[in-house]
């Protein structure tokens, strides 16, 4: 999870919890204890883009989320998408090699497709080339139609099945 993303939810999450302080002195970065794993200047970037673009606002230095941050978080949770169930085993012949290239606005659909293509017992080869059973099931390479990545995706049938070399 970015640290935009996760600034934004705490943030959203604890509208009415008032900054942590200890002695008259806050605790931690923006007061808040769950960031961890971020280094301080990492976070006061991150603080700093969320600002200037109006995500969220500083007074008296306290935080606070704006409307277009709620905005913003609810439109990327609604990212849901479909699961397929897979008949194919592991021992099926992977004969199927399947190539994609989805843009870098489409980070989610890139990583609901890897999820799905290990559903359907796909190994990777390298990081954008996978090879698997086939056929994918018709619903699946229907639903890549309707969500947009049925043109980045290219699939070629193997002539062999491809070996793993243990």
């Amino acid at each position: 999870m970015s640290a935009e993303k996760l600034i934004l939810e705490y943030l959203s999450e604890n509208k009415s919890k008032p900054a942590i302080r200890y002695a008259g002195v806050r605790l931690g970065f923006l007061g808040l204890p769950d960031f961890k794993y971020y280094k301080y200047q990492t976070l006061a970037n991150r603080c700093s883009l969320l600002k200037s673009g109006g995500y969220i606002k500083e007074t008296n230095g306290i935080y606070f989320i704006t409307q277009k941050g709620e905005e913003f978080l609810n439109k990327k949770n609604k990212t849901v998408f479909k699961k397929f169930e897979s008949s194919k085993t592991d021992k099926d012949p992977k004969d199927l090699l399947l190539l994609y290239d989805v843009p870098e606005d489409k980070k989610a659909h890139r990583d609901w497709l890897r999820k799905e293509l290990v559903n359907f017992n796909y190994i990777m080869i390298q990081r954008s080339v996978w090879v698997g059973p086939s056929p994918l099931p018709k619903e699946f390479t229907q639903y890549l139609k309707d969500i947009g990545l049925k043109d980045t995706i290219k699939t070629f049938k193997l002539e062999k099945g491809y070996n793993l070399q243990k």
